[in-house]
């Protein structure tokens, strides 16, 4: 069991190296994002093409929202009124995003981001990667 939990630290220490991520950084979060990448703990990864869904970002003054939502053809979203809001934070050089709701509460280290890509490593040592989504809109 030590070796286990000893291995966890030692991959969550190595996936929060964090590129200094500024507060200006932040707002690059803001907008449209697919998932494009899954990386398990073991090393394995998921890939992934084409997305029903994307994720709706909105940050501000260390607050923001997460909502998912369902690009249509015509350039428009559906959406649901499920919205995930979160706090940041700044520990020693790392990014931290705080979610709570009336379930459950946790929270992701934010360890890139740039204008175009993103990505997280959540508590159980898994790494999400995203790109900025780009619609496709057919004309009329």
């Amino acid at each position: 069991m030590k070796k286990i939990l000893l291995f966890y630290v030692i991959l969550f220490s190595l996936g929060c190296k964090n590129t200094s991520i500024s507060k200006e950084d932040l707002s690059h979060l803001n907008g449209y994002w697919e998932i494009s990448e899954v990386e398990f703990p073991d090393g394995t990864k998921k890939k992934y093409s084409v997305n029903p869904s994307v994720d709706f970002i909105q940050i501000e003054d260390m607050k923001g929202f997460r909502k998912k939502v369902q690009p249509k053809f015509d350039g428009n979203y559906t959406t649901s009124n499920d919205t995930e809001s979160f706090n940041v934070s700044y520990v020693n050089e790392m990014v931290t995003l705080h979610y709570k709701n009336n379930l459950s509460a946790w929270e992701e280290k934010l360890v890139q981001l740039d204008s175009s890509y993103f990505s997280v490593l959540n508590e159980e040592g898994i790494k999400y990667s995203y790109k900025r989504f780009q619609p496709i809109v057919i004309p009329k």
